[in-house]
């Protein structure tokens, strides 16, 4: 065991895949309630990658893997975005032999190696009692293994794309929406100065909240997203239509970066895939543009409607959190607590008809969290639906 002082517990918290603002709020609120329960805590840094990279050695020198946390730590970094405790998209049973920490490289040297038995191993030498991991879908997979290995886990969504099972809202996607609309509305300017398209490519690699939303709200005419595979050329007649109507004659798609021609599949940068299995997606915003070029002269009397392209990318996952991104993960770090208080765990804090509550942690691997078509999709305007919004939750499009 490390050379850590035990007091009425040690809880360990770590953050996975990519940041989003709203991370070291959370971080905070776990922190603050924690220590002054009487617990400590432990930062595990670099996500899975710190926890699969300890050296079980008191003498070791573990700086770059964990710390121990603060209030004065917790404080300083709690009202920025990003996460201080930095992170990673190390999957623990998909490790590659070139990524194995150099201490345990003679007894894991296969070219994919399982090293869940050394992150199990490397809590129990920091003397963690509750783990609290915060992430999406992958990294709480990952979580949910470690749960039915026998670690006391809590577990914290957070994902841009709003995706994660079992929880109507994920930390960071409201500031990916706020940020979403802001830009869209700084470029609309350009866009109606020059009379075009205005194509923004989103984050969603299967799922199509960050573009509804925002289409919802005004930012947009149209939105192509992962769960309808479009026609472009009827895309290219909306557009037109729209742009032809409008007096300052431009018009505004919202493209999910995992959306799909119909007849196509999901446009990727390379072959190279993360420790999960996924590949870099990026380029159908490319696509779609070029292909908007050339069709819309077609329906604007043989006239080419030019394009302004642009991928958002990180520019929505930068930066401070919103409000509701530092109210949101300051309930999330309390519940835990709560939960942790009262002896429970191998659950997912979640938020449910606008209502904090917990669900069991694996339903993050026992379904999927889509945007459901028949509902809330338009498949023929291309673009979310209108109907009635009595009883609804705050961003109306539930985990159901």
């Amino acid at each position: 065991m490390a050379n850590i002082k035990k007091t009425k517990a040690v809880i360990g918290i770590l953050t996975g895949g990519g940041d989003v603002p709203g991370l070291n709020p959370a971080i905070r609120a776990v922190t603050i309630r924690a220590l002054r329960e009487g617990f400590q805590v432990i930062g595990i840094r670099r996500g899975w990658l710190g926890a699969i990279s300890i050296i079980r050695d008191a003498e070791a020198d573990n700086s770059e893997n964990f710390q121990v946390l603060s209030e004065e730590i917790v404080n300083r970094a709690g009202r920025t975005g990003g996460t201080f405790l930095h992170t990673s998209r190390t999957n623990p049973t998909n490790v590659a032999k070139n990524a194995v920490p150099p201490h345990l490289q003679s007894t894991y040297n296969a070219e994919k190696n399982d090293l869940t038995s050394e992150v199990i191993k490397n809590l129990d030498f920091l003397g963690i009692d509750y783990l609290i991991p915060i992430g999406g879908d992958d990294t709480l997979s990952f979580a949910v293994q470690l749960y039915r290995e026998g670690v006391k886990v809590v577990a914290i969504p957070k994902t841009m794309d709003n995706d994660v099972p079992g929880t109507d809202y994920c930390i960071g996607f409201s500031t990916c929406v706020s940020r979403t609309i802001e830009m869209t509305n700084r470029l609309r300017t350009t866009a109606g100065s020059h009379e075009r398209f205005l194509v923004l490519e989103v984050f969603g690699r299967y799922a199509g909240f960050t573009a509804m939303l925002p289409t919802m709200a005004g930012a947009a005419n149209r939105c192509v997203i992962p769960e309808y595979k479009f026609k472009i050329e009827h895309l290219a007649e909306l557009l037109t239509a729209d742009r032809n109507r409008n007096p300052s004659k431009y018009a505004v798609v919202l493209v999910s970066e995992g959306a799909m021609f119909e007849g196509g599949e999901m446009v990727f940068k390379d072959s190279a895939k993360d420790a999960f299995g996924h590949a870099k997606l990026g380029g159908i915003g490319d696509l779609v543009s070029a292909e908007l070029q050339k069709l819309s002269a077609q329906y604007n009397n043989g006239k080419q409607i030019n394009v302004v392209n642009q991928r958002l990318g990180y520019l929505v996952r930068g930066g401070d959190p919103d409000a509701i991104d530092s109210i949101v993960p300051m309930a999330y770090g309390n519940l835990a607590l709560d939960l942790i208080l009262n002896g429970i765990h191998g659950r997912l804090v979640v938020l449910k008809n606008g209502r904090y509550d917990n669900v069991p942690l694996d339903v993050v691997t026992s379904t999927k969290k889509t945007v459901n078509i028949a509902k809330y999709y338009n498949c023929e305007r291309l673009r979310p639906k209108y109907e009635s919004f009595e009883m609804r939750p705050l961003f109306l499009m539930t985990s159901d």
